[in-house]
């Protein structure tokens, strides 16, 4: 068995102290920490926050060496070896590890190096309370298998391997938490940070998700217990699934105070990113790419499948939303509809297919170039439009649904524990309807054009409309929150102190076709001070086809931009219920939406 003890070595300096004991060492033998994060596809090396590291032989110090950018080799001989590492931990994401004097969180590849060669035998861990007064009365959550602990949760707990080991996040800390059940599974919700929630109602609104999920993969669920990890913040948002356990990112504010029943769209918001990750403890961590089986931690694992991880799952996070009642076939249409913008808001989908940009994400999609947008798709949002597209086209030329195609692909790889080959997904859909589709995944997934989605809604009598209207250019901002002029410079910008920073430069804009860069600072139009509070006001003078005189500064020199201002592009999606389908449409859409 591998021994593993984590202490809170100090919550000042951010340090956890984490050590790896195994008995009759290999002469030679090494200990690694993953490059990445099963979920998160780029490598993050996180050996980097090693800050020091040591290994004792039998109870006295042994050399160990630095092989590798994330291994290290013990040639010592003996009966037992002690591997012990600093950590700092400072991430705050759903990805990394942290730890200061209000809470300490980590995932497994960031704390517990890998005994190479060992990864297959059982594991041990022992959480020890931390010392520092300021941390009395945290507790521990996590959904690793406890074996003696106390009431806190400090203590002693155990996985089958190594694998395992790294697929169970810790939260620990003074935290708000609820139990419910769904599915004859036990639930439980955690919420650390500073916040004021209704957690019944959340619970209840969970139990009602995760039955959802549970009856759409057909019971029993996959896991003995399930823990949804939140974190309250002020800003952020970010979630990552593990087999038993989801971390969550979210603002606070998105959450229900006590007395409030309605659903606003933040809080619909944070359904849907529990959606999401819930639905992956099938879509991703059970039924994965073969690429993925097993998890090779130390290299890039190429898939062109992410689409249908990343992409169907996101397509039935809000779904099953509405499938469970928690929002209706309107509020269903208004978030579809804010995906399709952000997708046509994206000039690379006409450059970059959902193939190469499930390939190329590990160079592309987590660290995103100034350019990405214009050269780049998301294989998120594009890949729910896929799915989306996919599973009308079933529904209506051969009674099938993607539904159906998603619990034979859990039967055949995810209850079998096989990966999934890379034509698997598409050899099935076919199978299953008796369909045709090579034309459609040509196009779709290793094409560039657009989706026929506006012809396939009228067969489903949804209304699909493209508007100007669109939000204007702030980065970050939520699509329509701002009614935008039907002008456009064709940038996506940040406040700046002096006005606006450039933060995107859109492909054959009137600003790239003016000289405007990434990074510049514009400060005035035709003389006038420029602001994102006097945008829109500014703007308003004007029409299309004028040509304006734009100040910025770049490397600060002051520079000038004429700018010929274009029309606003129609790609704001707007879908509605339309009101007199025909008899066929109307039955297709109540079998899709319930309505």
């Amino acid at each position: 068995m591998i021994r593993y003890r984590v202490r809170l070595a100090s919550l000042n300096r951010h340090h956890f102290e984490v050590s790896c004991r195994i008995a009759n060492p290999a002469r030679g033998q090494r200990f690694s920490l993953p490059s990445w994060t099963p979920g998160s596809y780029l490598l993050r090396e996180y050996a980097r926050h090693i800050t020091a590291i040591r290994a004792t032989s039998d109870g006295s110090r042994a050399p160990l060496e630095k092989v590798s950018k994330s291994s290290w080799q013990c040639d010592a001989a003996g009966s037992e070896l002690t591997v012990t590492a600093e950590v700092f931990a400072l991430d705050r994401s759903v990805r990394g590890a942290y730890l200061d004097t209000r809470r300490g969180y980590f995932n497994g590849v960031c704390l517990f190096l890998a005994p190479e060669g060992l990864e297959a035998d059982p594991v041990e861990v022992v959480l020890e309370r931390p010392e520092d007064p300021r941390a009395t009365g945290w507790r521990v959550a996590t959904a690793m298998q406890a074996v003696e602990v106390d009431a806190d949760g400090f203590g002693r707990y155990r996985a089958e391997n190594y694998d395992e080991l790294i697929d169970h996040p810790f939260e620990i800390g003074d935290f708000a938490d609820v139990d419910f059940q769904a599915g004859g599974v036990p639930h439980r919700l955690i919420i650390a940070g500073r916040h004021e929630t209704d957690m019944d109602r959340v619970a209840t609104d969970l139990a009602r998700l995760c039955d959802a999920h549970i009856e759409f993969f057909g019971p029993p669920a996959p896991f003995r217990r399930y823990l949804f990890l939140g974190y309250a913040a002020g800003r952020g948002r970010g979630g990552l699934e593990h087999r038993a356990s989801s971390s969550l990112m979210f603002s606070r504010d998105s959450l229900p105070v006590p007395g409030h029943y309605t659903v606003s769209e933040s809080y619909r918001d944070f359904l849907s990113l529990c959606s999401h990750e819930y639905f992956h403890a099938w879509n991703v961590k059970r039924i994965k790419p073969a690429a993925f089986s097993p998890y090779r931690l130390d290299r890039r694992s190429h898939t062109r499948l992410l689409w249908v991880v990343e992409g169907v799952t996101s397509y039935y996070e809000d779904v099953l939303l509405l499938r469970s009642g928690l929002i209706d076939a309107a509020a269903y249409l208004r978030s579809l509809g804010k995906k399709l913008t952000r997708v046509y808001q994206t000039p690379g989908r006409l450059r970059q297919s959902l193939s190469e940009a499930s390939f190329e994400a590990w160079d592309k999609y987590y660290k995103p170039e100034v350019n990405f947008l214009n050269a780049n798709v998301n294989y998120y949002g594009k890949g729910a439009l896929t799915a989306l597209a996919l599973d009308l086209t079933l529904r209506r030329e051969s009674g099938e649904t993607l539904d159906a195609v998603m619990r034979e692909l859990w039967k055949r790889y995810g209850e079998a524990d096989e990966g999934m080959p890379e034509t698997a997904f598409e050899e099935l859909v076919q199978a299953m309807s008796g369909l045709d589709l090579r034309e459609f995944f040509e196009s779709a997934v290793r094409g560039t054009q657009d989706l026929p989605l506006a012809e396939l809604m009228t067969e489903f009598g949804v209304n699909m409309e493209l508007r100007r209207d669109k939000r204007f250019g702030r980065v970050g901002s939520g699509v329509g929150k701002t009614a935008a002029p039907p002008l456009e410079l064709g940038i996506r910008f940040r406040p700046h102190g002096a006005g606006l920073e450039v933060a995107v430069v859109m492909a054959d804009g009137p600003a790239e076709r003016a000289g405007v860069s990434p990074g510049d600072v514009l400060i005035a139009i035709d003389g006038l001070m420029l602001s994102e509070k006097n945008l829109l006001q500014r703007l308003a003078r004007y029409k299309a086809g004028q040509t304006v005189r734009i100040s910025g500064f770049r490397d600060e020199e002051l520079l000038e931009f004429p700018v010929t201002l274009g029309e606003a592009a129609q790609e704001t999606c707007v879908l509605s219920l339309a009101d007199k389908p025909d008899a066929d449409a109307l039955s297709r859409r109540q079998a899709w939406l319930g309505c």
